[in-house]
This record gives structure tokens, sequence and C-alpha cells, in this order.
């Protein structure tokens, strides 16, 4: 009885920092080690941030992930996903999203079709499927919700990116009113040279205050990347550091949560020839 209870108390803490049950989660090394200003990057980690940003990838590309969140198993949060590129229809994306234990936990897996337009003008749509398990008798819920973003080149050197996630409000029990969040999220990059990259965001879910994110790449040799970023709500410094060994890519980043602790992330991606 004292681990439910525990675990109760765990899953509120952490909805205080994710806005609520079912929320968009966050996804890939890279984009923590800014602090998830990353609505312009062009990756697989584009399937959780921005479904507009694989719309450029020429190879099939797989993609695996997991956080620690603040050092408790109990609140892990891992993913994995493929991008598929054709040659005329555009590029399809799978991607699957866990969260939480036997107890507790959130599933979410999301289907994507990206277009880009003489590589200028990119647009996304997701269709997600949701489902929220609660163990001792509860049973599960389940929804569909679906997802937006484009990105655009404003200037070679400068890119302007917008996602919707959940724009119908759709609603995940009709018990308490329960409704999935409906996030809006806009950002800007700019790229200073081949090396820097500085980009800034903002990230509003429509029943809670703005969170503001900015965030710096540095390509400080032929195969390393170091990354910083600050967001204020919650309040959290981030940073980490990429690897690429061929068609091999390593992610490490950490989360330090100014009233609540860290939560390290590793990420693995590789592209096919």
């Amino acid at each position: 009885m004292l681990k439910p209870i525990c675990l109760v108390f765990l899953l509120s803490l952490t909805f205080q920092y994710s806005h609520s049950g079912n929320d968009n989660y966050p996804i890939g090394s890279r984009s923590a080690g800014v602090a998830n200003a990353s609505l312009s990057y062009t990756d697989v980690w584009s399937l959780w941030q921005n479904q507009a940003g694989i719309a450029n990838l020429k190879q099939i590309t797989l993609g695996t992930f997991y956080e620690d969140k603040f050092l408790i198993p109990d609140l892990a949060l891992e993913a994995f996903g493929i991008v598929i590129p054709s040659k005329n229809l555009g590029v399809f994306g799978f991607s699957y999203t866990g969260f939480g234990n036997a107890i507790y936990n959130e599933k979410k897996a999301g289907m994507a079709y990206a277009k880009s337009y003489a590589e200028i003008l990119s647009f996304a749509i997701q269709l997600d499927y949701l489902n929220t398990y609660i163990g001792n008798g509860y049973g599960s819920h389940n929804a569909f919700a679906a997802e937006a973003g484009f990105q655009a080149k404003i200037l070679p050197e400068l890119v302007l990116a917008a996602h919707i996630y959940n724009p119908s409000r759709t609603k995940l029990s009709s018990y308490d009113n329960e409704t999935i969040p409906t996030i809006l999220r806009v950002g800007l990059a700019y790229t200073f040279s081949d090396r820097v990259i500085c980009s800034i965001e903002t990230e509003k879910d429509v029943t809670q205050e703005a969170n503001f994110k900015a965030g710096l790449e540095y390509h400080a040799a032929k195969q390393f990347y170091l990354r910083a970023g600050i967001s204020t709500n919650p309040l959290s410094d981030a940073f980490g550091f990429g690897l690429d060994i061929k068609e091999l890519r390593l992610d490490f980043s950490e989360t330090i949560y100014q009233q609540f602790g860290n939560s390290p992330t590793i990420s693995l991606s590789y592209k096919f020839k």
C-alpha cells in the first residue's frame, strides 16, 4: 500500500514540472542539452519536438532515448522512433514514448508525415494514440490527439518554427473533465557559423504560464558537440554533449531543476546508408 501512495506523490511532483499527465514529453538528448529550444532542428528527435524537422532527412534513421527523471526509476521516460524518407511522397515517421512503471504508466504512439518545399518551407502533421494506465483496479483510458508544425527559412541563417500539440483539446476522460494539454510553441534559430547555432523559444500550455527557453550548440570539433540552455518554467539549466561516429550519434544531457534535482538523459541514433 505504501508504494502506490509514494508513487502518486512522486507523480504529482512530476506533473508540476511537466504541466499535467499525457503531456507532450520532450525527447532527445540533443534537444534536452539546449533546454528543448529545438523547434528548428532537423533530426530524428523532431518526431517529438517538431515533426516538420524530419522533412529534409534523406536517410532512414533510428533513434532511442532514456531519461532518468529526477534520478527516480519509477519516473523513467523512454522512447523509440524511426524516420523513413520516400523519393516523391515526403517523409514518414513513427514514434513510441513510455513513462512510469507497472502501477502507473503513460504510453504514446505517433505516426507523422512531413513534406518540404525547396528545403525552405516544411510542414508536418502527426496522429497520436495515448494510453494511461493506473493499477489496483483503476484501469486505463485511451484517446487520440493530433500535432502539427512548420519550419521556414526566413534567411539562409535564420529559421522560424512553430508547433501545436492537441489543438482540438481532446479529453482523456469525461471524469472530472480530464483534458489532454494543448501546447503551443514558437521559436527562432540563428546559425552564426558552421559551428554555432543559437535558438530561442516560447512554449505555452493554454492553462499554464509561458515557458521561455534559450539554447546554444557549439560544434567544438569534427565529431564533438557542446550544448547549454536555460528554461524559465520550471526554472532549470541544461547542458550536454554529442559524438558523431560515422552514421552513429551518441548524445548525453543533464537538466538541473532549481527546486527538485537533476534529470540525466542519453540517446542514440543511427542513419542507414
